[in-house]
Order: structure tokens, then C-alpha cells, then sequence
């Protein structure tokens, strides 16, 4: 396999090591969370801060519970409190599943609309819950937007579609929201099928109101408007900004108005009319990692300038899956399998690109004890070490179809496929 093409933007050995300083002390490792409320995580980069994570497993092997479900999904478990929280496609229905975490007992389903269909490998259950504060929410690709309480009750809905007009994505909505705080994000970028403005919506998380709605232009081609990302959050000298990414362009929003303070180009240097974006942002300290459909992969630095700038960039990303960030390393995989570690702060090669088990994949991977973790479409589980070299340490195969990511919590692994929600870890 050739080396990526890296385009290093940092002039000079002293310019290298201080990115390098600061990216070390943006990136410090919080706290332990026992919970993965997102579907990238308690710090939303891929990475479960818990030991004893199970290496090897099977379907006969460290196997705590397996529930089963009935069908696909790309939505990932989300684990918070005592409680699993599951998107489910069942038929043209569209479900929250509330799982007890200890026993996967399903203590409760609720309806979240129908109208469910096949786009292409997924459907329109892709887009995964959040959950904080013994509460969850949850949008659909259908654009019904719906908060519940631990016990199954709805506190409020919301209808995207009947409120702002139709989705016009290719592939069917599969954005997943932002809570921060009381207050829940989500974008809508779409082109293909509609001339209607993109735009990005924040919520009242307790009431289900609208605090702002604002327009994200682009002149993007054709496919390039659409983007299945998900927004993220940057805190820098003591403000916030809620990045969001798709459509040929990175922008930051004021989140209590959503006015657009910045915008970076690049995503689309060839003005290409199918470079839809899938993978998300990724954000630690003051850096951004923004892929696009393989090239680039942008850096950014937001440093005391208004726009963050482009440290370096890589023509060799991933597609699909979203890379995970474990301190200074970043971790990417490709829909063919291919893996490859990076210098965080630099975009040097630790090691890679490597082969793993053979493609195609949609999850994305994920961190933890040490390991990295990459599902493929056919249940097959790699694991390799998280550190300077690269080395398999398992293979582990359950023989069912999936296109969700893991989830990681309190040491035990929740693995999604096609006819079961699978909880991996020491008996």
C-alpha cells in the first residue's frame, strides 16, 4: 500500500513543536465515564476511557446478554445510567427501545413514527439518541425530533419536515443531534432533491422549542450539499462555537443565536458534484479533524484569529466511518479496511496504512484499554494495539451483519447487528 500524500503546513521545527505542546495539553484526558451518551462517546471522539474492556469474544464467548432485534441499523447504542437506549427499524416503524443494561430486558418501546424505507444499505433509523440527565432524545430520518423520560413518557415532538419543509438527501437523513447543556443541535444540509436552504436548528431540550433556526448557504454541486455529519462543539478561550461540517465547507455558529462567525473552505477543492461528506468532526482543545469523501482530511488549529486555520491536510481519509482521536494519535479506517495512525498535531504517519479484515465498513472505530476497535459490515471485530507499531491482537467474528458503531461503557462492549443487540464483556 502507498504512504497517504500529506500536505504539512507547519514551516518549521519550532512551529512543529509547539503545535505539538498545544495539542498535547488541548487533548488531556478527562475524568472516567462510565456512560456513552453519544454515539462517539463521553468526550466524542471514539474513546472509552474504561479498563478491563474484553479483547475476545464470540457468540459463545464473554457474552453478558444478546437481545434480539428486527433488522439493521446504523444507529448506535447509547448507554446512560442504567438504561440502553436503542434506535430501531422494525418495518416501516421507527423505535426507542429503553434496555436494562445489566439483564438487556427491554423495559419499555415507544413509537417514533412511520414511514420507515430502505436507502440503499441503511434507513431512515440511522441517526443515534443522546441521553443526559435520566432524560433521552432522539431525531429520525424523517425528521420527528422527540424527547422521554425514564420511564417511557414523551415530553414533547417535533416535526422537521411539517415545520420547515421536506429533507432533499440523497441517501435518506441520518444526522445525529448535539446536546449541550439544555440545549439540542441539529443540522439539516441537503441539496440534491430540493432547492430549499440548508440550515442548522437549536432546540430547548426540556420544552422541545425552537431558540434559533438559521441558513447555512453553500454553492456546493449537485450531491456535494448533502451531509450525514454530525455536529460538534469547540470551547476556546471561554466561549463556545458549534462546528458543523458539509457542503464543500467547516462553519462555527454562535450557539445562542447561530449567527455563522466562521467559515473554512476545502473540503471540495475539485468542485466534485458527488462529494457528499459522511464522517464527522472531530473536536479536542482547539483542534478540528473534518474530513470529507477521502480527500482531504483537514487540521485546524483555532487559535486567537476568528477562523481556525489549516495546520495540515491528508489525501488519504477516510469515507464512511468517522476516525477516533486517543491523545495524540489520530486513528482512521477506510470503508476497505485499510488503518492507519497519524500524528495528531503534525499529520505524520505513526504507522500505516495496514490491512485489517476485509471490507466493506461503516462503523466507526473506537478506543479503549489500550486497543482500538473496527467493525466491518460482516460482524467482524479487529482489534490492534494503540501504540507505536501496529499489531492485530484479536479477531473476534459473531456472524451478523452490522452497520453500527460500538459503544463502550463501564467496561463492557454493546454490539449492534442485524438480529441482535449483543453485550460483550466478563460474565
Amino acid at each position: 500500500l502507498a504512504m497517504p500524500i500529506l500536505r504539512p503546513l507547519l514551516a518549521s521545527p519550532l512551529a512543529r513543536l509547539t503545535a505539538l505542546t498545544a495539542l498535547s495539553a488541548a487533548v488531556a484526558a478527562p475524568a472516567p465515564a462510565p456512560d456513552w451518551p453519544h454515539w462517539r462517546g463521553p468526550e466524542r471522539t471514539g474513546v472509552a476511557r474504561d479498563a478491563g474492556v474484553p479483547l475476545a469474544w464470540g457468540p459463545d464467548e464473554n457474552v453478558v446478554w444478546k437481545l434480539a432485534l428486527p433488522g439493521v441499523s446504523g444507529s448506535t447504542p447509547i448507554v446512560a445510567g442504567e438504561r440502553v437506549y436503542l434506535q430501531v427499524s422494525n418495518g416501516d416503524r421507527i423505535e426507542l427501545w429503553s434496555v436494562a443494561r445489566s439483564t438487556g430486558e427491554v423495559v419499555w418501546k415507544r413509537l417514533l413514527d412511520g414511514g420507515n424505507e430502505k436507502k440503499r444499505k441503511g434507513d431512515l433509523s440511522s441517526p443515534s439518541p443522546v441521553a443526559a440527565g435520566g432524560r433521552v432524545w432522539t431525531v429520525t430520518g424523517t425528521g420527528v425530533v422527540k424527547a422521554f423520560d425514564l420511564e417511557g413518557r414523551e415530553l414533547w415532538s417535533r416535526s422537521l419536515q411539517a415545520d420547515y419543509g421536506k429533507f432533499g438527501i440523497l441517501h435518506g437523513y441520518a444526522s445525529s443531534p448535539l446536546l449541550v447543556d439544555d440545549v439540542l443541535y441539529v443540522q439539516v444540509l441537503h441539496g440534491f432533491y430540493t432547492d430549499d436552504p440548508s440550515y442548522v436548528l437549536a432546540l430547548d431540550a426540556a420544552t422541545g422549542a425552537t431558540k434559533w433556526r438559521v441558513e447555512r448557504p453553500s454553492d456546493a454541486p449537485r450531491e456535494a450539499p448533502d451531509a450525514y455529519t454530525t455536529p460538534a462543539l469547540l470551547e476556546r478561550g471561554g466561549r463556545r462555537e458549534i462546528v458543523v461540517s458539509g457542503a464543500d465547507y467547516v462553519t462555527g455558529h454562535d450557539p445562542a443565536t447561530g449567527r455563522e462567525l466562521w467559515r473554512v473552505p476545502g473540503l471540495n477543492p475539485t468542485a466534485n458534484p458527488i462529494q457528499r461528506i459522511v464522517a464527522s468532526p472531530i473536536v479536542s482543545g482547539r483542534s478540528l479533524f473534518v474530513p470529507s469523501r477521502v480527500a482531504p482530511l483537514l487540521a485546524l488549529e483555532a487559535g486567537e484569529a476568528v477562523a481556525p486555520a489549516v495546520r495540515w491536510s491528508l489525501d488519504r481519509g477516510p469515507d464512511v466511518p468517522t476516525p477516533a482521536l486517543d491523545g495524540d494519535r489520530l486513528y482512521i479506517l477506510t470503508d476497505r479496511g485499510v488503518v492507519s495512525s497519524l500524528d495528531a498535531a503534525t499529520g505524520e504517519p505513526v504507522w500505516g496504512p495496514e490491512r485489517v479484515a476485509d471490507g466493506p465498513y461503516s462503523a466507526s472505530p473506537v478506543v479503549a484499554a489500550g486497543r482500538v476497535y473496527v467493525t466491518n459490515e460482516a460482524g467482524v471485530t479487529t482489534v490492534f494495539a494503540a501504540g507505536p507499531e501496529f499489531e492485530v491482537l484479536a479477531e473476534n467474528d459473531l456472524g451478523e451483519h452490522t452497520l453500527s458503531s460500538l459503544a463502550i461503557a463501564d467496561g463492557r462492549i454493546f454490539l449492534r447487528t442485524s438480529e441482535h443487540l449483543w453485550c460483550i464483556g466478563r460474565p
